[in-house]
Order: structure tokens, then C-alpha cells, then sequence
């Protein structure tokens, strides 16, 4: 603004005062003008107009269809409808584990019958059932049938357990359940303390006397079902789908509201940003229970008429053969799956698929490199998004490292942001005026998305809780009066508008007056650990400001030469980053998308009486690892032990 302001003033007294031809007046405001830094506008402009060009490009097509489709109160059933229309008899979904392929035909007949099944038995639109299944075709087919009815399917994580399973059950104020025979025992476990009138039903084999009583067999009653396609509900673009629960890292899970529009724009986004096409085959060995497998998986399928192979359940040793059987172009992954697969000692059939892009969010950028030029993968579609965020990011370009973009000179087509935070609290940090401050280039901030409640591109669904709801808006956040999304997450923007992840709200500490990431570290721990599972935290210390960082490390043998070890990290990591603490464990616990849970391990901390694990710190004398036994934790809890 005031580099604009003083081309202005210049311009009226070169002309106006000094009264220069206009050709002089041009080249002086030009020299003013890159001699002001305006040469960098012009170097971020070369280097992202194509770019930019490509996303805005992508928005105003997915904007334009959601337009189109909110007015003609289409559903995500509805445009099903017209892809089975296109190609019945073309291959929709393959159970890998059975080598069940359904044409589109055979999914919209399964779910139809689901449909009409449920009719009958008094469910109508707006009602909830609950889905708790593996992964398979019939996981699809049963809450696209349901979404036919209008009933809403809450999708429950498979993980679930006791009072997890019954509080998502509660929250979801389901009329049936089905669940698959796989997670019957489960569901025993609970049946005393079920909703007497939760109607049970039963997906799989069947062997009565695993699952609670007057549970139906679902199987033979939905083959009995009429395939016709049921009236149409009452339900337009911006009605709920069904919802997804969130992972439950902190807490119980919440149920976040998926409505069609949602879940078209979803799945729209990632294919034409990434130039997806119709004849391509996505592997999806993702969690069906959760959005990365069951929107942007599933609903290449679902919307534009893609094979989608389904796995169970992620396999590393399996995962390069089952691409070359079914002949996948696009395979799915989130979290450490990449670096599960560098993990395993080098094959064949890594060079044998014909696999043109991979497709997910967390590749961690120490591996990205080494995991798309070992395997052959020319594009990496790198994304960042939850379920219920309103600020998508796509990396269409394959920066490496980077989940996204937004437009350094265009920033207003897509109002998100980065804005400063205090990164101990997590608090938002305004200015004078009350509104957030807006980060520059190199600063890390929380990402946030303006919410447009009339925009489906820009609304905010929330969850079924909304007390929830309150803890992810903000106000005065872009200017005076508006709200905004609080994505809880850290990223970082350089000169050319790409966007890097750095870390999850509360995971990010201090130590020696310096913020640590622990994506960064736990990266590069991974790194030197040969790919190992690595969780960092920080813990409290007597004495000390700020907290101290430890490593869980998932290691059964517990067999690292710690010497090496703490010699290579003085080379990796400046001496603020390095763990003080060190905790080898059998294994990590992670949530169904690969996310560490680390709120037991900070509760736990370096306790050698509560931890029973091998426990190590860092001598700063010796700048060695040290075994951490009762006399070394009560000299540090004494301060008598400099860290």
C-alpha cells in the first residue's frame, strides 16, 4: 500500500510540478518502482502465473458446478445416478480381499435393495444408522443406499472400543446398527449397555451365538429387497450425507457433518486439480470410516466414474503386487504409509506397476524425494484438508515438501490465511484494531479459511456437538465482523505462496527460549532410526523454562548404538531440537490414520517409576545418552542435573 501510494505522489509531481513528458514519467516510476523491491512482484509473478492461472482455473469449474447443483438440489445419489447411466457395466469397486468386482450397475442395484430394505422398516429421510465395518464393497453400497433414502449413516472407526464405541453410538442418536461379523465381539462387549431400542443387523458370516441377541442377519434380507430405485428424498446439495468421526487424538471422537455438497467439492478438487482421468484405477488401502479413503477415494468412484481397488487394510510387504494385478494408476496414502513402504528391502514389482501419481496428505518432505524417484512415481498430489475445513489446500504442481498454495498475487480468490499466533499458547495475535495479523513470507502461523455460510465452497458444517463448534471459529479474524475456520494447524508460506505443514496445534513446545516442530524432528529421528515409528513430545522439568523434548521410538530390541547415535544428531539437529529424553517401547499406538497418540506419553513423561520402558537422557557434560534410572530422575527433578 504505501509502495502504491508513493508511485502515486510521484507520478502527480513528475507531471503535474515538473511537467515531464509522459515517456520520462514512465521510466521514473519504473526505476522507482524496482528500485522499491518491485522487481520481487515481478519475479513471484513469472514464476507462479502458470500456476495460478491452473487453480483459479480448477475453482471457478468446481464453483461452477456446485452453483449449478445447489440449484437444481441435486445429491451425491443423484449424480451417482447419472454416472451408472454413462457406464453400467464398467467396473466400479474390487474387493481385493475376496476379488469381488461390482460393476456400477451392481452397486447401484446393492444399494437400492439397502434403500428399500430400510424403508420397510420404518427408517425415512433424516434418520441415522450407524456403520461399523471393515473395508469393503458393501461398505459403499450400504451408506450410498442409505444416502438414497435420505437416512444419514454415521461412520464409525473400526478401533472403537467399550465406552468409545457407545459414546459415538450415543452422539449419533443412531435408530439401527450395522456392523460387519468381523467386529461382532466388539459390539458383544457392549450389549449391556446398548440403547435397548438400537436395532441390530449383522453384514458377513453369520454364527448367531457371536453376536447379541435378537441381532438379523443382514445379508439374506437385503437379497430378498426390491432393487428399484426408491422415491427420491426431500434433501437438496447442502443437506447431510453422513458423518465422519474425528480420530480422537485428544479426546473423545467428534462427529463432523458431511453433507453432499461437502463431498463433492472434496472429491471435485482433487480431480481435476490433479488431472485425474476417467480410465484411471486408484488403489485405496485407506480407512473407509474416515474422508481420505472414503471421499477422495471413494468418490472418484462414486462421481465420476473411476475403478477404485479397496483394500482392507494397508500392507507394505502387499502393496506394490496388488498395483500390478489390478493395474492401478493412482494409489492412496496419509501419514507414514510412504515411509512404511521405503521401509521394506527393495523388490521387482517396485518397477513393475504402472503407477502415474500418488495421492494423499503427510509425506514428510526428508522422504518425499526418496520415495517418488526409488518407486518411479512421477507425480506426487500432495493435499491438506479435514473433514470439516473450509480451506483445502492442493499441491497441483509437485513442489516438493509443499501441501498447497494460494496465489501471492491473486489472494483474494481464495480467502485463506496464515495468521500469527503465540505459539506456547496457541492464542491469536491481533493488532490494534482487534483484527488478526496477517503472516509474512517465512513466519508460521495458523491457516484459516473465511466462512461464507450461503457459499457450499466457503461454509462451515461443524459438528453434531456444537459446543465443539465454538473452539474452531474465530472472529474479526480477515476484517471486522467476520468469522473464520480454525484449522488448529501451523504452516508456513514462502516468497511463492507455497504452503509447508509444520505441526498440530499443542504439538509444537519451547525449549531454550526456541520453538521446535515436531514433525521436523520426528522426521529426521525417523531418518537416522532406519524409518522407525517416532513420536516427539515435550515434557516438563523441574526448574526448567520452557519444556524438554522427548523421543518414543518404536523399537522391540531396543538395539541403537546411542553413541552414534548422539554424534550424528550434533550433525542434524541444532542443539535446541535434540531430545533430552529417550523412550524405547515395543510399538506406538496410532489412530486409524496413522497419527500418533501422545497425549498417555506426555502424561507419562520420564518417570522411571511409571515408565517401564528403557529410559535414556542426554548428559550435557558428555553430549552422550545415559541411562535414566531412580538416582538420575531424582537428580534432575533436584535440578542437580544440567539438561
Amino acid at each position: 500500500m504505501l509502495l502504491g501510494a508513493s508511485l502515486v505522489g510521484a507520478l502527480l509531481f513528475s507531471k503535474l510540478v515538473l511537467k515531464l513528458p509522459w515517456t520520462q514519467v514512465g521510466f521514473s516510476l519504473l526505476l522507482l518502482y524496482l528500485g522499491s523491491g518491485g522487481w520481487r512482484f515481478i519475479r513471484v509473478f513469472i514464476k507462479t502465473v502458470r500456476r495460478d492461472v491452473f487453480g483459479g482455473m480448477v475453482l471457478l469449474k468446481v464453483k461452477t458446478k456446485v452453483r449449478r447443483y445447489l440449484q437444481e438440489r441435486k445429491t451425491v445419489p443423484l449424480l451417482f445416478a447419472s454416472v451408472v447411466r454413462r457406464h453400467p457395466d464398467k467396473t466400479a469397486l474390487i474387493f481385493e480381499g475376496t476379488n469381488t468386482h461390482w460393476t456400477f450397475r451392481q452397486l447401484d442395484d446393492y444399494s437400492s435393495s439397502v434403500a428399500n430394505f430400510l424403508q420397510a422398516r420404518g427408517l425415512v429421510s433424516g434418520n441415522v444408522v450407524a456403520l461399523f465395518m471393515e473395508n469393503r464393497n458393501e461398505f459403499v453400497g450400504l451408506w450410498l443406499g442409505m444416502a438414497k433414502l435420505g437416512v444419514e449413516a454415521a461412520l464409525i472407526n473400526t478401533n472403537l472400543r467399550r465406552d468409545a464405541l457407545r459414546h459415538c453410538l450415543d452422539t449419533s442418536k443412531a435408530r439401527a446398527l450395522i456392523f460387519g461379523s468381523e467386529m461382532a465381539s466388539a459390539v458383544y462387549e457392549i450389549q449391556a449397555i446398548l440403547d435397548p431400542t438400537l436395532t441390530l443387523f449383522c453384514s458377513g458370516s453369520w454364527e448367531p451365538s457371536t453376536v447379541p441377541a435378537n441381532t438379523e442377519h443382514l445379508d439374506p434380507l437385503l437379497e430378498d429387497a426390491p432393487k428399484h430405485l426408491p422415491s427420491i428424498p426431500d434433501k437438496g446439495f447442502t443437506d447431510k450425507l453422513f458423518y465422519i468421526y474425528t480420530s480422537g487424538t485428544t479426546g473423545l471422537p467428534k462427529a463432523a457433518i458431511v453433507v453432499h455438497s461437502r463431498y463433492y467439492r472434496m472429491a471435485a478438487l482433487v480431480y481435476y486439480g490433479f488431472r485425474m482421468r476417467p480410465d484411471d484405477i486408484v488403489y485405496d488401502c485407506l480407512p473407509l470410516y474416515h474422508s481420505a479413503g472414503n471421499i477422495v477415494g471413494i468418490g472418484q468412484c462414486v462421481l465420476h466414474g473411476m475403478t477404485v481397488v479397496i483394500r482392507k487394510k494397508f500392507s507394505a510387504s502387499r502393496f506394490w503386487d496388488d498395483c500390478i494385478k489390478y493395474n492401478c494408476t493412482i494409489v492412496q496414502y496419509i501419514g507414514e504409509l510412504c515411509r512404511y513402504l521405503l521401509n521394506q528391502p527393495p523388490r521387482e514389482a517396485e518397477s513393475r506397476h504402472k503407477v502415474r501419481m500418488a495421492l494423499g496428505n503427510g509425506l514428510r518432505q526428508s522422504i518425499w524425494t526418496d520415495f517418488s524417484s526409488r518407486f518411479h512415481i512421477p507425480q506426487v498430489a500432495e493435499f491438506y484438508g479435514a473433514t470439516e475445513c473450509n480451506c483445502s489446500l492442493g499441491n497441483f504442481d509437485s513442489q516438493v515438501g509443499a501441501c498447497g498454495f494460494n496465489s501471492r498475487i491473486l489472494s483474494f480468490v481464495y480467502p485463506i490465511r496464515l495468521v500469527r499466533v503465540n505459539e506456547d499458547t496457541m492464542e491469536l495475535i491481533r493488532g490494534p484494531d482487534g483484527v488478526c495479523i496477517p503472516c509474512q513470507p517465512g513466519q508460521p502461523g495458523q491457516l484459516v479459511g473465511r466462512i461464507i455460510q450461503q457459499d457450499p465452497l466457503r461454509r462451515f458444517d461443524g459438528y453434531l456437538n456444537q459446543g465443539a463448534n465454538n473452539k474452531k471459529i474465530a472472529s474479526d479474524v480477515f476484517k471486522k465482523g467476520d468469522q473464520a475456520y480454525l484449522t488448529g494447524d501451523v504452516l508456513v508460506m514462502d516468497e511463492l505462496g507455497y504452503l509447508y505443514f509444520r505441526d498440530r496445534t499443542g504439538d509444537t513446545f519451547r525449549w531454550k527460549g526456541e520453538n521446535v516442530s515436531t514433525t521436523e524432528v520426528e522426521g529426521t529421528l525417523s531418518r537416522l532410526l532406519q524409518m522407525a515409528d517416532v513420536a516427539v513430545y515435550g515434557v516438563e522439568v523441574p526448574g526448567a523454562e520452557g519444556r524438554a523434548g522427548m523421543a518414543a521410538v518404536a523399537s522391540p530390541t531396543s538395539n541403537c548404538d546411542l553413541e552414534s547415535f548422539a554424534q550424528t544428531l550434533k550433525k542434524e539437529l541444532p542443539l535446541y531440537a535434540r531430545p533430552i529424553f529417550l523412550r524405547f517401547l515395543p510399538e506406538l499406538h496410532k489412530t486409524g490414520t496413522f497419527k500418533f497418540q501422545k497425549t498417555e506419553l506426555r502424561k507419562e513423561g520420564f518417570d522411571p517409576s511409571v515408565v517401564k520402558d528403557p529410559l535414556f537422557y542426554l548428559d550435557a557434560r558428555t553430549g552422550c545418552y545415559v541411562a535414566l534410572d531412580q538416582e538420575a530422575y531424582t537428580r534432575i527433578q533436584a535440578g542437580e542435573e544440567k539438561l
